[in-house]
């Protein structure tokens, strides 16, 4: 035997009965296990780390990354300390993209169902016979004339993957491309585009601001980019630029970004357009707004005095009339808008009475504001981010007006409220096909399974959106080789639209997807190479590009004078409330259902990371919650722990009581996240989706799901819940631990003091 042939025989077998009790069933081969150590491929040297700039897919926010990689295996990842999204910081999902990368319940490979719809029975097929069967059905659809029955369901897909998805939609002939997230800010988009003509979200310019007045912007946790938010709000707190800047939060419950701010404002729930409306109504009435259009920004605002507004938000009018002085007084301020604005049936008219307060106070445009971001770089192309709602799949689906779906990367089955009843449209069905790499409540209802790789395995791009002021286009590059048998889903896309044959494969690029995307990259090398004379061949700017994380040019943003009009605004704004499903006197209690900064929309509750990270706000672990005032809490007869039934006109979910002093008495909170029943060991049967009790309303102008939109009540069920908190307890037990001291009440015994 050669000496080599013994290493390998001599290391399998002492690994293989050392740690093979401790692994179980993780202990692969010995030839796949063993060989890359013995016999290291050629970019591999046992012992020493490399670092590969690419691009974190955890959320939308585009954060550029840096992952450590040691002897082929991803160990650590952190933000890429050139990247103008992420400079060198990086959030918890971030962090936790490893877990992602080796999940114990990835899907592995192709597979096909073998029982009934949603009875997540499948049996394991090879790739060919995958794209093979996907190709004829699409062909058989085609053939029968139906191509428009062709349905695309995926995240909002950006960068060139979202092109490729758009052409081979559009060269199979259907228009049905539905891009779906729980939090897509189509109502934002919505907004900013009818009132300012934006098609880009704008870039929030906090850092630079004096004055940050947010209604429900949880930009700490979840909202736009939570990683470039934070950082520029750390250097407005800090007075990085000039001095200390102020910031009020104006939500109905006490948020991690609320306490973070110098004043917490506990609107109640469905009213805070009309606080915007009458803060803007103030300035405009103190002559701070020199408009030639003043006449009609006063007769449009006349009907929100301090008087009537107090009475329907419960915040004291001395107090709207001291947040409008200084809000525009300070040079300059910035009001923004998330989802506890935007989720209401009035979302949209809530996120235009931003940009009216924004306008009138003259914050737009200038720096410390809201300020552009450019749409064209890539010959003015990119891939739509929004399209129609999935409202709109349902009512196909239920209409027998889809052939065959397509899915990737969401999961309707579990964001969308039981009442729409998505589960029953998807089944509705006649072929569906997944290209999802973990077998979630809508992935188990497809009848074939073509698993793509996870991000830290494959190629691709993406054009940061909102941009931090100036475009900014980050790279994905494969920093591991695959660990199951999945594929790129760019492949996969060309795969099909090749064996679909016709105007699909003409629409299909030559080669991989990997070929097509270094392509595609040439015509911004051309048009750097205009910029900056650069005598750069294309290989060494790739290099340097893949090097660095992607391609931006920092410069100061290009300012324009973006302004709102009187009259693109009268159409989205009203005197009335939001509306909530839900009669007062039988649900007396206002819902709020909010994104955790580990979990968002519920895609993070297979990371076991993720559900050991405590809530910032409750310390809470591997669980949910309902937030319940003390003074409501005490009505009830309940206290912490306590599991209670939360109950809406359409359903109800149980969880343990939290009592929470930061949340109004007439309002409860339940963490959106938990409560799958598939998704993996770490995330099934754990918690509750509030989701589940709220009714299907949409915004009738983006189809946007009014979330904060239900009432509910509080039952008892008399027994306890398991509430796993990290702090032991907020009481003192009689040790007079924490002493209060009234204002001025402290002696002194000199002028002297600290």
């Amino acid at each position: 035997m050669k000496r080599r042939d013994f290493l390998k025989f001599i290391g399998a077998g002492g690994i293989g009965t050392g740690l093979g009790i401790l692994f179980g069933q993780a202990i692969k081969p010995p030839g796949s296990k063993l060989i890359p150590y013995l016999i290291p491929p050629e970019d591999v040297i046992p012992g020493l780390a490399n670092w590969y700039a690419s691009l974190c897919t955890q959320c939308s926010a585009g954060c550029g990354v840096l992952v450590k990689v040691m002897d082929g295996r991803a160990k650590k990842v952190e933000g890429n300390p050139l990247h103008p999204v992420s400079n060198g910081k990086l959030c918890v999902r971030g962090q936790s993209g490893v877990q992602t990368l080796y999940n114990p319940d990835r899907i592995t490979g192709p597979m096909k169902r073998k029982g009934a719809r949603g009875s997540n029975s499948f049996e394991p097929i090879s790739w060919d016979e995958a794209i093979r069967e996907v190709s004829g059905k699409l062909k058989e659809l085609s053939s029968k004339g139906e191509a428009e029955k062709l349905y695309l369901l995926s995240s909002s897909l950006g960068g060139h993957l979202g092109m490729l998805a758009d052409d081979f939609m559009a060269g199979f002939g259907s228009s049905n491309s539905i891009k779906y997230d729980l939090f897509d800010n189509r109502n934002l988009r919505y907004a900013n585009k009818s009132t300012m003509g934006l098609d880009a979200i704008p870039h929030y310019d906090i850092e630079n601001t004096q004055y940050l007045l947010s209604f429900g912007a949880d930009f700490a946790s979840t909202w736009l980019s939570p990683v470039a938010l934070s950082r520029g709000y750390g250097e407005m707190r800090q007075g990085g630029h000039s001095a200390r800047g102020k910031f009020v939060q104006v939500e109905p419950r006490l948020s991690l970004t609320a306490a973070n701010a110098d004043d917490w404002v506990p609107a109640k729930p469905g009213t805070e357009a009309i606080l915007a409306l009458a803060i803007a109504r103030e300035i405009v009435e103190s002559g701070h707004y020199k408009g030639s259009d003043v006449s009609a920004w006063k007769s449009l605002l006349a009907p929100f005095g301090r008087t009537y507004a107090a009475g329907v938000t419960d915040v004291d009018k001395g107090k709207i009339r001291t947040i409008a002085k200084e809000f525009m007084n300070a040079r300059p301020s910035l009001a923004i808008g998330g989802e506890s604005i935007s989720g209401y049936s009035n979302g949209v008219s809530g996120l235009v009475a931003i940009n009216i307060l924004n306008h009138v106070a003259g914050n737009l445009g200038i720096e410390g504001g809201v300020q552009p971001n450019s749409s064209d770089l890539f010959a003015g192309r990119r891939a739509d981010r929004v399209g129609p709602g999935i409202d709109a799949l349902i009512k196909a689906a239920n209409g027998s007006g889809i052939g065959l779906l397509l899915h990737y990367n969401n999961n309707p089955a579990f964001t969308t409220p039981g009442s729409a009843h998505a589960v029953e449209a998807i089944k509705n069905v006649p072929y569906i096909a997944s290209f999802s790499s973990f077998m979630d409540e809508t992935t188990a209802l497809a009848d074939i399974i073509l698993p793509s790789h996870t991000s830290f395995e494959d190629w691709g791009d993406d054009f940061t959106d909102p941009a931090p002021g100036f475009q900014v286009a980050t790279l994905m590059q494969p920093v591991v080789s695959p660990v199951f048998k999945t594929r790129s889903l760019g492949d996969t896309i060309i795969g099909l639209g090749k064996g679909v044959g016709g105007a699909a494969a003409a629409k299909m690029p030559e080669g991989t997807y990997a070929e097509h995307l270094k392509d595609s990259w040439s015509g911004l090398y051309t048009r750097n190479k205009a910029m900056n004379a650069s005598e750069l061949t294309f290989e060494r700017f790739w290099r340097d590009t893949l090097a660095k994380g992607g391609w931006w040019k920092e410069s100061k943003p290009k300012m324009s004078k973006l302004k709102v009009s009187a009259r693109s605004a009268a159409r989205h704004i009203s005197k009335e409330p939001a509306k909530f499903e839900g009669d007062n006197s039988q649900y007396p209690l206002y819902l709020i259902p909010y994104a955790q900064a580990g979990h968002l929309d519920g895609r993070g509750a297979n990371v076991p990371w993720l559900q050991e990270l405590p809530d910032p706000i409750t310390s809470v672990v591997w669980g949910s919650w309902v937030e319940i005032n003390p003074k409501t809490a005490s009505r009830l007869g309940v206290k912490m722990g306590d599991m209670v039934e939360i109950e809406s006109p359409y359903g109800k979910i149980l969880s343990p009581v939290f009592v929470y002093e930061g949340i109004r008495p007439d309002t409860v909170a339940v963490p959106i996240g938990q409560g799958h029943k598939l998704y993996g060991r770490y995330a099934e049967n754990r918690g509750a989706n509030p989701l589940e009790v709220l009714p299907p309303t949409v915004d009738s102008r983006t189809g946007a799901y009014a979330l904060n939109s239900t009432r509910v009540r509080i039952v008892k069920t008399g027994r306890p819940g398991d509430l796993v908190k990290m702090d032991v307890s907020t009481d003192e037990l009689g040790r007079n631990i924490v002493q209060t001291v009234p204002p001025g009440g402290a002696p002194h015994k000199d002028t002297s003091h600290h």
